[in-house]
């Protein structure tokens, strides 16, 4: 007699519950502390905490509102400037070597300037992101533009695209659009890093980063770990959604280029 397989939901759901059950009996059986490694059950119990607190939706709307800041800078920022330098040579070669000076730096060792300049301010917080976000952006950026082919160029020449920024907007950005949306994506996930180190590290008194410092000194580790896998659920949601309205909306004329 014949099996029917599993589907492919069902082999996720079995996954993930039976990483829950190890993860419980490990915590209650192997460890037995939960300042060492809190339960499954501990954390439900703390995630309920502060839902009914109502700090946790204030602490989600604060971190993206950081977020948000420090992405749409990189955005405004990163994109003309990685356009420029993938077009223009000249721009190319005076930018290139201050910003190959300038990307090896972590993020985090602009906090003292960010508080200096910006104080514990929303701003400070969204510097921080943008610090990490526009780099990933702008070479991503200049590596779509400089991979454009002479060929679809020359034929924009002949359809009547004879300045540059002509050959700009209708050849060369949307040849670069699947590079730049690379380049979006990576800069989300480490604005979204540099995010929890800011608000860990004193750039703001709110924010998902802050409280899992604050609660860790408070040794309560079962709202540590809540506020955690809050993050990466919200940092799963917000590529999601980006993966969606780019692929489907953007790019929906790339689908079936690879099968």
């Amino acid at each position: 007699m014949k099996t029917k397989p599993v589907s492919k939901k069902g082999i996720e759901i079995i996954s993930l519950v039976t990483a829950i059950i190890i993860w419980q009996l490990i915590a209650d059986f192997v460890i037995g502390n939960t300042f060492i490694l809190p339960s499954f059950t501990d954390v439900v119990y703390s995630f309920i905490t502060i839902v009914e607190r109502g700090v946790l939706f204030t602490d989600i709307g604060i971190s993206l509102l950081h977020f948000g800041i420090g992405i749409i800078s990189a955005l405004i920022v990163g994109i003309p400037i990685g356009i420029a330098m993938g077009w223009f040579q000249t721009v190319d070669r005076i930018t290139d070597p201050l910003i190959e000076i300038v990307r090896p730096i972590p993020p985090l060792a602009w906090i003292p300037f960010a508080i200096v300049w910006f104080g514990l301010t929303h701003q400070s917080a969204g510097f921080v992101v943008f610090v990490g976000a526009v780099f990933p952006i702008i070479i991503n950026t200049v590596a779509g533009f400089k991979s454009v082919s002479r060929v679809y160029v020359e034929a924009g020449k002949v359809l009547g695209c004879m300045k540059s920024t002509s050959l700009i907007r209708h050849v060369a950005l949307p040849y670069s659009l699947p590079s730049i949306a690379s380049g979006i994506r990576i800069a989300m996930g480490v604005g979204w890093m540099c995010l929890v180190a800011a608000e860990m590290f004193g750039v703001s008194k709110n924010g998902l980063g802050y409280k899992i410092w604050w609660h860790y000194y408070l040794h309560q580790m079962d709202f540590v770990l809540v506020y955690m896998l809050i993050l990466g659920f919200l940092g799963l949601l917000i590529d999601r959604i980006f993966r969606w309205y780019v692929d489907g909306k953007l790019l929906k004329w790339r689908k079936g280029v690879v099968v």
